[in-house]
């Protein structure tokens, strides 16, 4: 596969200086050229009444089938509350070594544990979280070095504690 960039697919409202700070850093990781857009879907099909939620299950496969290449890396970012049938809730998931995946800054936010708003934070969340679930597509695995980016989040405090950078072992295992 020849890949020639990745592709930020934004769905519903998010701040432009938001995708644009986080643009630098995903292609440092990836070392390949970042594009952002908008992107529209019909989320009434995803949300499931009884959870009050998303199925990230169904958001990623219809994200794959509708909006990913063979030639990128396709992220799709979201504003909704994600799960997946065997979890309360995610932030995001992937296809491992796929061509897509998806990301949602809904509980990214201090606001939704009743903590004082810090876009600072959130920006920090979010950049952790967009390179994570890519790191996903492009074949990574959880890593259980404590500041790499790949590993496992379960809570926000667990994405707090690690930092935005593949660890050099994860970088090495990077499949183009």
């Amino acid at each position: 596969m020849n890949l020639d960039s990745i592709i930020l697919i934004s769905f519903g409202h998010f701040e432009k200086d938001l995708l644009e700070m986080i643009v630098q850093d995903v292609e440092y990781e990836f070392l390949l050229p970042v594009r952002t857009r908008e992107g529209h879907l019909d989320l009434s099909e995803f949300y499931n009444s009884g959870r009050r939620q998303y199925n990230g299950f169904n958001l990623l496969k219809e994200v794959d089938l509708k909006f990913a290449s063979n030639d990128t890396k396709t992220l799709a970012l979201f504003d909704v509350d994600l799960f997946i049938p065997i979890l309360t809730y995610i932030f995001g998931q992937a296809y491992l070594n796929g061509r897509a995946g998806i990301a949602s800054i809904f509980r990214l936010r201090n606001e939704s544990y009743g903590m004082k708003r810090d876009d600072k934070v959130l920006v920090d969340r979010f950049r952790k979280e967009v390179i994570h679930e890519l790191g996903h597509a492009f074949g990574l695995i959880h890593c259980y070095d404590q500041t790499c980016v790949m590993r496992s989040s379960t809570y926000v405090e667990d994405i707090d504690q690690k930092n935005h950078h593949l660890c050099n072992k994860c970088s090495a295992q990077i499949l183009f």
